[in-house]
């Protein structure tokens, strides 16, 4: 390779670096936030229907049990 691409190597790689770190801290202080407080809006309501689930399905539970309890006791 000739020293003339060596060098033009040299500048390139670095500047590549210097600006995706700089892109990186653009992301963070200015973007971050927005993105993240979506997904974290989507956790929840996911969290929530999951919590349904689990209601409807102890009540079920409990109905099924009720129903059980309520045969008439043994005569002596």
């Amino acid at each position: 390779m000739s020293n003339a691409f060596m060098a033009l190597i040299w500048w390139v790689i670095p500047l590549i670096g210097l600006l995706g770190a700089l892109t990186y801290v653009l992301w963070i202080t200015q973007f971050k936030s927005k993105f993240e407080s979506e997904t974290s809006r989507s956790v929840g309501q996911f969290q929530r229907f999951q919590d349904s689930f689990r209601e409807a399905e102890i009540k079920l539970i409990g109905d099924e049990a009720e129903e059980n309890d309520q045969t008439p006791p043994l005569e002596r």
